[in-house]
């Protein structure tokens, strides 16, 4: 709630990796002997090693194993553009994080981090609108699953946590988090910035509010 910039993250892949991304994950695990969920907000010295090779696993997949995420400036968002309810204006930029990266033909199962909402019908209009803005694809549907539950989840807290330390110039030197970010920023081959739409691999949307990207 401090930070200026309001950030959602997402981790994009075809379907058929998933089990295979999740048994390379159980095997760091098992390897660094690290258990519970993992969080940015876990990351410390004890642990730098295996946070360091979750992020060249991210990499080893090259662009079959895609982040995304926007970066929303919380002193340009007009609350009564979104009848006073900042739910409801989260969900709407939920709502641009995905639909800006559907591709027409394909078809999509999109799985959320569990949000406790005043309105449960959030996640089911979410997933009528993107559906009716991408007609040529399928949106099989979406799933609010616990994030403890689900290690993909928990690698986009990773990859959300480690933009967002940049985007809202919280990291600092010298940290096992800095670490990680370097070894992150080393293997794009350039720092953690808002990018292009067309970036593909670790892609951060600094969406304007004001009408300018």
């Amino acid at each position: 709630p401090r930070a200026q910039y309001l950030m959602i993250g997402s981790l994009w892949l075809p379907g058929e990796l998933r089990n295979d991304i999740k048994s390379r994950i159980g095997a760091l695990r098992e390897r660094h002997q690290t258990w519970g969920e993992i969080k940015w907000s876990k990351v410390s010295p004890n642990r730098r090693d295996f946070y360091a090779e979750l992020i060249d696993l991210f990499f080893s997949y090259g662009d079959r194993l895609r982040f995304r995420c926007i970066a929303v400036d919380r002193t340009q968002i007009n609350l009564a553009l979104h009848d006073n309810d900042s739910e409801l204006g989260f969900y709407k930029f939920y709502y641009q994080l995905l639909h800006h990266w559907i591709l027409d033909t394909n078809a999509y199962r999109i799985f959320c981090d569990a949000k406790s909402s005043r309105d449960p019908k959030r996640l089911p209009v979410l997933a009528r609108c993107l559906a009716h803005a991408n007609p040529a694809s399928s949106i099989e549907g979406i799933q609010s699953l616990p994030s403890h539950e689900v290690v993909l989840i928990q690698l986009c807290d990773l990859l959300l946590g480690a933009a967002s330390s940049r985007i809202n110039l919280t990291l600092n030197d010298s940290t096992a988090k800095a670490a990680v970010v370097q070894r992150l920023e080393s293997a794009l081959g350039r720092p953690l910035v808002s990018t292009h739409k067309g970036e593909e691999k670790f892609n951060i949307f600094k969406i304007r509010l004001r009408g300018e990207r």
